[in-house]
């Protein structure tokens, strides 16, 4: 066997009866295993530091490609274009919205493609086992922090939460403060965006807490592309997800007051919202009813489905509406998203809302600096997992001390909705000009509980496959947690990575979807067994459909009734 050279050695599997070639992917992907920018690459499994030797492909990567043999690296660009054809099937899309306001009779949102690379991000058991100790730990502290927080209020007398930050978030309800939800749990699911830094520790970079999306994306992309590496998602036992959804469901059942007979539903903000088609989407999945505002009421505080049949209690929402909207009569009065009354449901314990109104404040970065200390007090514990450095610039000795070195920081808001900081997007201040960086210090200056400084990151870099050849690009991984309903969290064995689509400072402080970015599926292998849990849909028969009892809600029968008359004109 002709022996390979070094720029072909690493990404070839060992293929005893046959020469090995100069393939031209090959040395694209060699290419770009020469980047050496100080950022944590997962193809090497190392920092690439500018001076060191050429790293090789990691162990994880080297059995990812063996398993689709020499040939392998031949279809790589034809399984890259049977994902697109896939989510095109599917109808798999995001809805981009403008940040300029719309003009009258516009602002219609832009429906586009699932952004889906070809390539999963891998992580290895005892990896995972660390992520996962610490998004647990972590999700135990978000929901101590709510509890106390709406009730005795002990973080804030002590002054280890800072009243003047969490009183003013605009997403802090005071008309939940004393409400106790059922079960006393506040939070159900969770989501915490993660990064690989250059010391390869995983740091926390952000987290979702009153509206957690992304899961009905996780299930789209694994279906996807486990289907593209049959042999490799075999080969290396990486967990399945669907447990979690299954005890997610299982746990808001106990939470709720009728247990095993409750009705599910999921509360879209609707067909405009930008994650639209994971709602309904992980609403078909999960068996509830997708419903919208105006699909439910609140009698005698409860929660009840207007259908044609009359009307059906609903026991449990999982809720993609934020916390301001939820609620007309109490809180915007302008809110055509939400159900009159909701929140008297909430207080009253007749419905389990996930996740309870008014946690949206704690997903604020100016929360960052004060975790640890909380921890410390509720727990005398350690945080497991550490997150990026962030002062909040509220604090007056931190803005004086920092003021100066303004340039070092990336600059974002602290409060997601605030009228000062609407649809401001993260400042990278090294980026800006001498004139454009005292603008900024004098904006601060103004309202400077308004903002926040973290510290800047080099985040792991993520290989993608782009026109024929591996590319690093920065990446963010976004991990899941669900409770039990009994005091205890769990993490889905996976999630939704969030990947650069090209070479951008600013990727280096902020990755969305609204800005173009990519998603990747997220392999989490384990060296146990393999759940095999499906809550996948069997092929539906004709009988099967005479069976089933279809719910249509009023609002739905009258559009119908609509489209049929105007049809008929």
């Amino acid at each position: 066997m002709t022996q390979p050279t070094p720029s072909q050695w690493s990404l070839l599997p060992d293929e005893p009866d046959e020469p090995v070639a100069p393939d031209p992917l090959v040395q694209a992907a060699s290419a770009a295993l020469r980047s050496r920018d100080g950022h944590f690459y997962e193809l090497t499994g190392q920092v690439n530091q500018p001076g060191e030797p050429q790293a090789g492909i990691s162990e994880r990567w080297k059995r990812f490609f063996a398993a689709g043999g020499a040939a392998g690296w031949q279809e790589l660009s034809a399984k890259a274009l049977r994902v697109q054809r896939r989510v095109l099937d599917d109808g798999a899309s995001y809805n981009v919205h403008s940040d300029a306001p719309p003009l009258p009779g516009e602002g219609a949102p832009l429906a586009r493609h699932w952004p889906l690379e070809l390539l999963p991000m891998l992580i290895e058991p005892d990896e995972w086992r660390e992520i996962e100790a610490g998004i647990v730990q972590r999700a135990r502290l978000l929901g101590a922090v709510m509890a106390d927080t709406y009730g005795e209020r002990r973080l804030l007398k002590e002054g280890l939460l800072p009243a003047s930050l969490v009183m003013a978030h605009p997403q802090y309800l005071r008309a939940m403060h004393g409400a106790k939800p059922p079960g006393g749990v506040h939070l159900h699911v969770l989501s915490f965006d993660l990064t690989r830094c250059a010391d390869g520790l995983w740091w926390v970079v952000g987290q979702r807490t009153q509206a957690a999306s992304g899961l009905g994306y996780v299930l789209e992309n694994r279906l996807i592309i486990a289907q593209q590496f049959p042999e490799a998602f075999r080969q290396m036992a990486v967990q399945r997800i669907a447990a979690s959804y299954r005890d997610m469901m299982q746990s808001l059942m106990r939470l709720s007051p009728a247990g095993e007979r409750s009705r599910v539903a999921l509360l879209t903000p609707g067909p405009r919202n930008e994650t639209y088609f994971e709602q309904a989407f992980l609403a078909r999945y999960l068996g509830v009813t997708l419903v919208e505002g105006a699909d439910l009421t609140v009698r005698a505080d409860k929660v009840y489905l207007k259908t044609l049949a009359g009307l059906e209690r609903v026991h449990v929402l999982l809720r993609r509406v934020d916390d301001t909207w939820l609620d007309p009569l109490e809180l915007r009065p302008d809110s055509i998203l939400g159900v009159p009354g909701l929140l008297q449901a909430a207080r009253a314990g007749e419905v389990v809302i996930a996740n309870a109104p008014g946690a949206g404040w704690l997903e604020s970065p100016g929360l960052t600096a004060f975790w640890p200390s909380v921890a410390e007090s509720l727990f005398g514990e350690e945080l497991k997992l550490p997150a990026i450095q962030s002062w909040w610039c509220g604090e007056e000795s931190a803005w004086r001390t920092l003021r100066p070195r303004l340039a070092e920081f990336v600059v974002v808001a602290t409060f997601s909705s605030s009228s000062t900081t609407h649809h401001f997007t993260p400042i990278v201040a090294a980026e800006l000009s001498d004139e454009a960086l005292r603008d900024l210090a004098e904006r601060i200056d103004a309202d400077p509980t308004a903002y926040t400084l973290q510290a800047r990151v080099k985040p792991t870099k993520q290989p993608v496959w782009v026109r024929g050849a591996l590319e690093p690009r920065v990446a963010v991984l976004r991990v899941f947690a669900m409770t039990d309903g009994q005091g205890g969290w769990t993490v889905l064995p996976g999630g939704l990575a969030r990947v650069a689509p090209k070479r951008d400072p600013l990727a280096d402080a902020w990755l969305s979807i609204q800005r173009g970015s990519l998603s990747a599926d997220t392999w989490v292998m384990t060296d146990g067994e393999v759940d095999a849990t499906t809550l996948l849909a069997p092929r539906l028969q004709a009988a099967d459909l005479r069976d089933v009892h279809w719910t249509v809600t009023s609002r739905a029968a009258e559009n119908l009734f609509w489209l049929g008359r105007y049809t008929e004109r």
